[in-house]
């Protein structure tokens, strides 16, 4: 029988916020997610969530427009706080969840200083906490944030949500004939280079033992189906 996951994070990309077209933020999906995010809750699931931001702004690409990496990858990171923000706002409004945003950036007036045993405490007194401002530094991704935070917080899970229902030999969105892999270890898609999270991810996940499961968030009841461990997506795991 499958087993309901304790603590789980979930990585929402900033394309999924911008809904179909990929910018800006889609109130439709802020919706969706915070309903679906609600079924979760309810299931008593712990809840931490790592949001991107490239709905907003992506470091990489800055250099596109005169914009050092560095500087591009902080003004990513602010961009993710708009996300959290933003998230935070449908889920308390919506969804009627309490909520946290914890930045890795201090940005006092908008939300708290990340520190990890508050990320704990907040988690085991009923709360959805959202991480914001990725790891805090330039040149990591929010693939990176995501399996650093999830190793702190000692997460079940990590929860990739993307447009596609798991992991393909190749982009099923260009190719057709790209086969789904139902399961797969983290070393082997880190040397087959699968693009499931980054290689520092992978590897962050894999050193401390946490399986990965990437799944279709635009399809509901996946996300509760996930964390109550029944079979959907693509798992990846030691």
């Amino acid at each position: 029988m499958a087993q309901t996951y304790k603590r789980v994070l979930l990585k929402l990309s900033g394309e999924a916020f911008g809904g179909q077209k990929g910018q800006g933020i889609d109130p439709e999906f802020l919706r969706y997610v915070a309903n679906e995010i609600k079924k979760v809750y309810d299931a008593g699931v712990q809840l931490a969530v790592v949001v991107g931001g490239g709905n907003i702004f992506r470091g990489v690409g800055g250099e596109d427009i005169g914009i050092d990496r560095a500087t591009g990858d902080y003004m990513g990171m602010l961009a993710t706080l708009i996300n959290a923000l933003a998230l935070q706002n449908a889920l308390e409004n919506i969804a009627n969840i309490p909520t946290r945003v914890l930045s890795a950036l201090e940005v006092r007036a908008v939300a708290e200083p990340y520190i990890r045993r508050r990320a704990i405490r907040h988690l085991e007194k009923g709360r959805v906490v959202i991480f914001g401002a990725g790891t805090g530094n330039p040149f990591f991704s929010t693939d990176t944030a995501a399996a650093l935070r999830a190793a702190e917080i000692k997460a079940d899970l990590i929860i990739k949500a993307t447009k596609v229902d798991g992991i393909y030999t190749d982009d099923p969105l260009k190719n057709p004939g790209a086969k789904k892999i139902e399961e797969i270890s983290h070393m082997e898609a880190l040397n087959r280079g699968l693009r499931v999270m980054d290689p520092t991810a992978l590897t962050l996940a894999k050193e401390n033992n946490i399986p990965i499961l990437v799944l279709d968030v635009f399809k509901p009841d996946n996300l509760l189906k996930a964390v109550k461990g029944e079979k959907v997506g693509s798992l990846v795991r030691s």
